[in-house]
């Protein structure tokens, strides 16, 4: 059984943590760590931590509440503690009977976001940390995206930690009906539902990041020259903070500091890449990228070799040896469905631009003078549903490489497609769209999806993003649809969806009108894949 333990921060306030002690005999040990919103004993959690077996590899391991949550003093406020808070806990991890005064952090999500907060704080004791499946500018992935609301993401998650907030802060009948109305609106949202009559009055009672009002939002520096901290990222291409893992990745490397990652065909809960949508195959799942064990145990061997000294340990490949054991960088690369070891992400790259062509077409020759413009119909009251991608909404909208033939079947979704390929074609890297577009009426959302479509039709989502813009008239338009590593088969085709909305996703914007999407040479549109050369 674990031991319990009390923190005392700077301004008093006392958060609580169980410790898992090595087995008797030997230490001192150092301190691995993990601050979580989700309850120190949630049987979730502790499933992906599994503190008694990183125990027994050597670690004292420490599960704390973070501020305001279940054992913890304070109230809850989404990301604003976890500065402070991270510093104050790593300094005091560091001086616990049997500790020898070194930390390293772990775990996903939101744990990974207080590994950040603890990172960029610098409390000299952190000398590494691993986190997983995390963000880096909560405006980029957590509460919006290019200036659409994350409304699925942010409604279901405030929801599912309300209940501790409302236990905290109402009593008797009061806490009966909150609990019940939140309840009631967990189960509609499952079911479907995300357009009551009026929005819940529970939402509006729990803390909610972004909210109007409410404390500003602080991203992690994209400059991290001042931070010294090792890091191992981990990220999944279907994830909905994948691109602010790779950013993190990015520039702690380029600021030259001890920086590795991985990233997997993976969602946010799945690990294994095999999902309802699309089956990577046996070697995609962590248990084979880890040669039998799981994700946790190669975590902790890297944090093991920086902790024993190892001046830049990387991540091999299954079956790499320990040659490969250096490479900083290795991904899984759709398509050819396999892992590559890369010594840098993003990996040299040609931008290649593919233009909107008329008759639907998708094409690297640019377009001429005189080709037409394409348009649709947006009704905000019949939104685009969404259909897989890098998500995290409830159970009726999974992640994942989704067959998007039921969404381009609809007559508000521009489909532009390329011809049948002769050879393969690797995207590695970034992908970005820019589009001149003009609209009757603002605000209007730009939804841009990049697919593979297979010889049997079959066409799966790769990577998409969502701009809005404000004002009605014509206009270049730019859309980060974030990042990839995927290879076109021959025979396959590329293609690029154009569409108003992503329900319930993002917030549907703006009144009815048209949209119009422009395809001459004066006015292009145009998606730049970043083309690599697969390895011979």
């Amino acid at each position: 059984m674990p031991e319990e333990a009390e923190a005392a921060m700077r301004d008093g306030a006392v958060l609580r943590a169980d410790l898992y002690r090595p087995p008797p005999g030997g230490g001192p040990w150092p301190v691995l760590l993990a601050r979580s919103p989700y309850g120190r004993r949630d049987p979730g959690v502790l499933a992906r931590l599994d503190p008694p077996a990183a125990a027994r590899r050597g670690f004292l391991v420490v599960v704390q509440d973070t501020r305001g949550r279940f054992g913890s003093d304070g109230d809850w406020e989404p990301l604003v503690h976890e500065y402070d808070d991270g510093h104050d806990t790593v300094r005091w991890a560091a001086r616990l009977p049997g500790a020898d005064g070194r930390v390293v952090m772990y775990g996903p999500s939101y744990l990974g976001h207080t590994q950040w907060a603890a990172i960029v704080a610098a409390p000299p004791e952190l000398l590494a940390a691993a986190p997983e499946f995390t963000w880096a500018d909560p405006r980029d992935g957590l509460v919006a995206r290019g200036g659409a609301t994350e409304r699925g993401l942010l409604d279901q998650w405030t929801l599912g930690l309300g209940r501790e907030v409302l236990r905290r802060t109402r009593t008797g009948r009061g806490l009966a009906r909150a609990l019940a109305e939140l309840t009631a609106v967990q189960d509609r949202l499952c079911a479907g539902e995300w357009d009551p009559p009026a929005r819940p009055s529970v939402l509006h009672a729990l803390p909610r990041p972004g909210r109007p009002g409410g404390p500003p939002l602080r991203a992690v520096p994209a400059d991290h020259t001042a931070l010294r901290t090792p890091t191992l990222t981990v990220a999944g291409w279907y994830d909905a903070f994948l691109q602010g893992s790779l950013d993190n990745h990015a520039a702690a490397r380029a600021a030259g500091h001890t920086a590795a990652l991985i990233v997997g065909p993976w969602t946010h809960d799945d690990r294994t890449g095999r999902t309802r949508a699309h089956d990577f195959g046996p070697q995609a799942g962590e248990a084979a990228l880890a040669g039998g064990s799981s994700l946790r145990d190669r975590t902790l061997d890297w944090l093991t070799a920086v902790l024993a000294g190892a001046p830049h340990p990387g991540v091999a490949p299954p079956g790499g040896g320990a040659a490969a054991a250096g490479t900083p960088v290795l991904v899984f690369v759709m398509g050819a469905d396999e892992w590559r070891p890369l010594e840098q992400w993003p990996p040299p790259a040609t931008p290649t631009p593919w233009y909107l062509r008329a008759d639907a077409a998708l094409s690297p020759v640019p377009p001429g003078p005189a080709e037409p413009p394409a348009g649709f119909l947006h009704d905000p009251a019949d939104p685009v549903p969404t259909r897989g991608g890098a998500l995290l909404l409830t159970s009726g909208y999974p992640a994942g490489p989704y067959d998007q033939r039921p969404v381009e079947a609809r007559g508000d979704v521009l489909v532009h497609t390329g011809e049948a390929l002769a050879g393969p074609l690797e995207v590695m890297g970034r992908v970005r769209a820019t589009l001149t577009v003009g609209a009757d009426a603002g605000p209007a959302d730009w939804v841009v999806r990049l697919c593979d479509v297979a010889p049997d039709g079959t066409s799966r989502v790769l990577t998409d993003g969502v701009t809005r813009t404000y004002a009605a008239g014509e206009r270049e338009v730019r859309v980060d649809l974030w990042s990839t590593a995927h290879v076109f088969r021959p025979g396959h085709r590329v293609r690029l969806q154009i569409a108003a909305s992503s329900h319930p996703r993002w917030d549907v914007a703006g009144p009815p009108g048209t949209r119009t999407v422009f395809r001459d040479a004066a006015r292009p549109s145009q998606v730049v894949l970043p083309l690599t050369a697969p390895p011979r």
